[in-house]
């Protein structure tokens, strides 16, 4: 696999990682306890940490790309493990 597939596949991962966690660890203002803005939807965050979510977002997309990668390089589950209907 070049270093191109690695950073690609990689990215792909990241970027399902981090929609994945978007609603994990994001509190509401009636949650905070503190008060709303006019014209402010309910289920909108109190605070949105970027860095952070971004942080989780890289760990589990390198998570994720090290099994993809261990499965890849060892072929744990092959095309024909996958053939559910012969």
């Amino acid at each position: 696999m070049t270093i191109g597939s690695i950073a690609a596949i990689y990215l792909l991962f990241f970027i399902a990682s981090a929609f994945l966690l978007l609603p994990f660890g994001v509190k509401t203002d009636e949650e905070a306890g503190t008060e709303k803005v006019p014209g402010q939807a309910d289920s909108a965050p109190h605070r949105f940490d970027l860095p952070r979510h971004l942080l989780r977002a890289a760990l589990l997309g390198l998570l994720l790309f090290g099994l993809y990668y261990a499965n890849w390089t060892y072929g744990w589950v092959e095309v024909e493990d996958l053939d559910f209907y012969n």
